[in-house]
């Protein structure tokens, strides 16, 4: 069977961008500048997006590239005989399933509260009676099953279309359409009164607050926040560039994706912390900013119901544009690994998505005497951990380990195909840093993840 391609290179890196922007950077970057400090935290968030981000999606993407497959079949291509790296393979498909497992759920969560919002149900509601709407939609497995499959349905309909005809032609329109929400959102959040407290609070760097919050603490944050931003690690890049032909570089490639997801990220910030300072809100206060704090900021907001809708809805396409990308690395390693076609890889899919995604609907209602991490926790926080701090980094330093070592890919042979076409190249020197410094990195980071 012939291998797929993308219609163009707009599609490859909105695509790419498209899975590496979601719910994190408008949920959890803006919690996290709030809570350790703001400015500061975003210079160290921007260099360690260069330092370490880059240069491992510019790994994944050259592994994708040279083998033409998807991350189940990816390595086999390129190992040496008798190696066992294929078997990270497995552990890269394993992160797909585990993270739509949750991912779904949440998407799902952004639906409902975008149709909520569109009927007006938060108008005249005050602050118990929001969080109440939140809590009753948690309590009825019902109501989450339901926005779930309606989420799993839609990702598979638009895989099932193809690659240029389904999943590129939808990012690429909701893309478009994302930044174009979170621009005119940004304008309406920076112009509110009092909303140049919020502005002074998110750009400018404060040592003393940085200080406060712990110099070491704020560092490890911004490494976290800046490698996992981009979902390296599981194969979600490499699948796209596998799809890609060899015209660009795969450093250019990758800057530019880097700077789109950064930018989806700075403009939700600038969304974030000026509406709240405009309330007297505080900005690190987690999911409940989202689902509670910001409903009840709609309502005592002029035309806060429209204000409301475009938020959930562009909530709505970050969480969507993740969920089709990661769906079509699902369907191609089906495709590769047992040769079906793709209608066939999307019906089997369809409901081996959505049987695992149960537990996760179920853990807060029927199953929520389940808590694996201890006190209040669910099901969803076990598989968050798991992706967040076994998968990615641990299959992050395995592509890092294959195209830097000899006893893998080699380095010689990565550089090769990150150089080949027009742009961005690496240079020579980055030999040593991704030898010897890189790795440390990566690996305080998984050590950091579990002890922490």
């Amino acid at each position: 069977m012939e291998r797929e391609k993308l219609g163009s290179r707009l599609g490859f890196i909105l695509l790419s961008a498209g899975c590496a922007i979601g719910i994190g950077n408008v949920w959890r970057f803006p919690y996290i500048t709030g809570l350790y400090g703001g400015g500061m935290f975003v210079l160290l968030y921007l260099f360690f997006l260069v330092a370490m981000g880059v240069p491992v999606m510019t790994m994944e993407f050259a592994v994708g590239r040279a083998s033409r497959k998807s991350v189940v079949r990816s390595f086999t291509e390129l190992e040496k005989p008798g190696q066992k790296w294929h078997l990270n393979g497995y552990l890269g498909m394993a992160g797909n399933y585990l993270l739509m497992m949750f991912y779904t759920t949440v998407a799902g969560w952004m639906l409902y509260y975008f149709y909520q919002m569109l009927l007006g149900r938060f108008a005249g509601k005050d602050t118990e009676q929001v969080a109440g709407m939140f809590q009753s939609m948690l309590d009825s497995p019902w109501v989450l099953a339901v926005v779930m499959v309606m989420v799993v349905l839609a990702g598979i309909l638009f895989c099932s279309l193809g690659l240029q005809k389904g999943v590129e032609r939808v990012t690429k329109i909701m893309m478009v359409l994302l930044l174009f929400i979170i621009v005119i959102l940004a304008v309406r959040g920076m112009t509110l009164e009092g909303a140049a407290e919020g502005l002074k609070f998110y750009l400018l760097p404060d040592l003393d607050r940085m200080k406060d919050v712990g110099i070491f603490e704020t560092v490890t944050a911004a490494m976290n926040q800046a490698f996992f931003t981009l979902s390296l690690g599981i194969g979600a890049m490499a699948i796209f560039g596998s799809y890609i032909d060899k015209k660009r570089t795969l450093l250019g490639e990758s800057v530019n994706i880097a700077v789109l997801d950064t930018f989806v990220a700075v403009v939700s910030g600038l969304i974030i912390f000026p509406t709240c300072f405009a309330f007297d809100i505080s900005p690190d206060m987690g999911p409940s900013l989202i689902f509670i704090t910001l409903p009840n900021v709609f309502n005592h907001m002029a035309a806060g119901r429209v204000w409301g809708t475009l938020f959930f809805l562009f909530m709505t396409f970050a969480a969507f544009s993740t969920i089709l990308a990661v769906f079509e690395n699902i369907i191609s390693c089906g495709m590769d690994l047992f040769h079906w076609s793709r209608k066939k890889s999307c019906l089997i899919n369809l409901v081996v998505i959505i049987v695992l995604s149960l537990p996760c609907v179920f853990g807060y209602n029927i199953w929520s005497f389940i808590q694996p991490m201890g006190d209040g926790s669910t099901i969803l926080d076990l598989e968050d951990f798991m992706v967040s701090n076994v998968i990615l980094p641990i299959g992050s330093l395995c592509y890092l380990l294959f195209c830097v070592f000899g006893f893998g890919w080699g380095f010689d042979k990565y550089f090769k195909e990150a150089n080949t076409g027009d742009g961005l190249k690496l240079p020579k020197w980055i030999r040593i840093y991704v030898t010897y410094i890189l790795p440390v990195l990566l690996i305080f980071l998984i050590l950091q993840g579990w002890l922490g």
